[in-house]
């Protein structure tokens, strides 16, 4: 019940006095689980910690195979699978592996052969980072625009539009390190355990990945 000085949590929670004076103390945080300690926890029976894991990484992972596949039933189809495949595996889940890693791993080769299935050979667009080595902005934002304000909703589509056709044309090397990179914010090291490619090689993709997309915003009139 809340009283003239708050809820009863609140209460507890605010410093008593000293003097006629309260003293400003702020409450400490609780550190976040690890993803691999939840792991564990899940491999011993614990399904409140699979939960919490599903509830961490389902968007990112559903983003993931959205940019990857390009569609989104597909993409639907895709983190089912995904997540079916990481409680069918996680008896052999070991803690040296990063969570993260482990998981995206599963979700590369899952749509990879979906995508050699279906042929899927578009993403959806994106409004994602291009920085890699270089900075933390959007490709629209790399992009100055000088349009009377009417015509600022039909440039950025085109541009959107030109951004979806310039990432498809990406080779599939290039294209998944992109999408680890800039959607799902994986360090090189990391994409390189991944997709099982030493981590210069990871950098090579991405700054191939990054010159193909400027030369293709800037074959369709847009200069990043």
């Amino acid at each position: 019940m809340a009283g003239p000085e708050g809820t009863l949590e609140q209460q507890a929670a605010r410093p008593a006095r000293e003097d006629g004076h309260r003293r400003e103390v702020s409450a400490p945080s609780l550190p976040e689980v690890p993803d691999e300690v939840l792991m564990q926890r899940y491999q011993k029976g614990d399904v409140r910690a699979f939960e919490q894991l599903l509830r961490r990484h389902q968007r990112p992972v559903f983003h993931f195979a959205l940019r990857f596949l390009g569609q989104d039933e597909a993409a639907q189809d895709a983190l089912q699978e995904i997540f079916l495949r990481v409680v069918k595996n996680a008896p052999r889940y070991e803690r040296r592996a990063k969570f993260t890693t482990w998981l995206y791993t599963i979700a590369r080769n899952h749509c990879i052969d979906a995508s050699r299935k279906a042929r899927y050979r578009r993403t959806s667009p994106l409004s994602v980072p291009v920085g890699g080595e270089e900075g933390g902005r959007s490709l629209e934002e790399t992009i100055p625009g000088h349009e009377p304000e009417p015509d600022r909703s039909a440039h950025n589509r085109r541009l959107k539009q030109a951004i979806d056709n310039a990432i498809a044309a990406l080779g599939e090397d290039q294209r998944e390190v992109f999408i680890l990179r800039e959607h799902c914010g994986l360090a090189f090291k990391e994409i390189g355990d991944i997709t099982g490619v030493p981590e210069n090689t990871v950098k090579s993709r991405m700054r191939y990945a990054l010159e193909k997309l400027r030369e293709q915003l800037r074959a369709g009139g847009f200069e990043p």
